[in-house]
Parts: C-alpha cells; structure tokens; sequence
C-alpha cells in the first residue's frame, strides 16, 4: 500500500523540487522521473510496514494524514539521497517521521483513523 502519491508530493514539496530530484537524464531538469519517484514512495511505504506491522493489520483501509505526512517526508528523503545534509529541514523531518513510527510501534502513539486496524 501506497501512504502517499506523487501528486501528494507535488502538493506538499512543489514540482519544482520533483523535477529537480527525479529527472536524471536532462540537463536542466525538465520532468518529473515517475520510475524515480514511484521507488521513493514504495521505500517508504515498506519503511512504514516495517513499524506498523507490530501494531496494524496490513494494508490499513485508509491512510490517515498524519501518516500520508510522515511517507511524504520520507520518500522526499530518499529522492534526496545523500545530498540532505544533517540538518538540513529534509533530514530532519526524515528522522522526526522514524521517531513517530517507532513511536507508533511500541504503542506511545495511536494513529488516528487506523482504530479498526489495531492487532489485538
């Protein structure tokens, strides 16, 4: 299961920014790469299953935007790659959306909308 799409992306980090991060073979960049993108957003969707999986049945019937935030920020960490510097607001919010998830698997925290998932 997807937690966010590429037009979530394009709505929450601008086209600009995809274009830049995913077209490859332009110079300048031009598109936006979908095979690029579509990588990113499914690294983190397993990076997701991995923490949920302790906690939810898999796949959730719907995704809660706390949760479309979180994949949001990591699939826009991994088009960045090694170019996020440490603290750059990227990488932060990269390891602000692990903190959560590890959050959420140790049951510190209950995402909302995803009640009628819960394992028992």
């Amino acid at each position: 299961m997807s937690y966010i799409t590429k037009q979530g992306l394009i709505d929450r980090f601008g086209e600009r920014e995809l274009v830049q991060l995913t077209d490859r073979s332009t110079v300048p960049p031009t598109t936006i790469d979908d095979t690029v993108v579509n990588r990113a957003i499914g690294d983190a969707a397993a990076e997701i299953d991995s923490y949920l999986s302790k906690r939810y049945r898999l796949p959730l019937t719907a995704v809660p935007e706390a949760l479309e935030k979180k994949a949001a920020d990591l699939a826009r960490d991994f088009l960045h790659g090694k170019a996020a510097e440490k603290d750059d607001p990227v990488s932060i919010a990269y390891r602000d959306a692990l903190a959560w998830l590890r959050d959420v698997s140790r049951g510190l925290v209950e995402i909302v909308g995803a009640e009628g998932s819960t394992l028992p």
